[in-house]
């Protein structure tokens, strides 16, 4: 059965190394049969949370805010799997990216909790340097919260400078990673 596949990109480079990861991972994930929404984060407006605790899941737009999340909650309330695209900035995902999973939150609030179970999800990160503890605690920890199943990740250091990673064995990782989904 085919999986309606939500990717969040964090990156702030259109044509850049992480985006390189989704395209892979993406080919794979259409070739097995899904479906792959992506939101290339950068280009959206989307505002900090505010910590106001004012979410309620059962609206539309279950945040209070008004921007461009409004296009990713029906997206990720609808799909079975997210996938997570970033660099790795300092040790963690980017700030586009941990922007939008602050303000998934709404989605816990209010009435029925639409976020927490049911889900998959992957993380893929380029990088210039290899530290990646750091980050997969965040994300070991955020599964475990949202009690999703963590499929995998794919994690490409060594990657400064865009177009870096072609012809690395992480492109063919996330390809891969993405023809597993069924």
């Amino acid at each position: 059965m085919s999986k309606k596949i939500v990717v969040l990109n964090g990156s702030p480079r259109r044509k850049g190394n992480t985006s390189a990861l989704v395209k892979a991972f993406t080919q794979g994930a259409e070739s097995s049969g899904n479906t792959v929404k992506e939101f290339f984060l950068d280009a959206m407006n989307i505002g900090g949370c505010k910590g106001c605790f004012g979410g309620d899941s059962a609206r539309e737009c279950p945040c209070v805010q008004k921007d461009d999340m409004a296009e990713i909650y029906p997206a990720v309330k609808d799909c079975d799997v997210v996938v997570f695209a970033t660099p790795l900035y300092y040790w963690n995902m980017s700030g586009q990216i941990r922007t939008a999973v602050d303000r998934l939150f709404a989605l816990e609030e209010g009435g029925e909790n639409l976020l927490r179970g049911g889900k998959s999800s992957a993380l893929l990160m380029a990088a210039e340097g290899h530290g990646f503890e750091d980050v997969l605690l965040y994300y070991d920890h955020l599964m475990e919260h949202l009690r999703w199943e963590n499929l995998g990740h794919v994690l490409a250091g060594g990657n400064m400078d865009t177009g870096d990673i072609e012809g690395k064995p992480e492109l063919n990782s996330a390809l891969e990673l993405g023809k597993s989904i069924s």
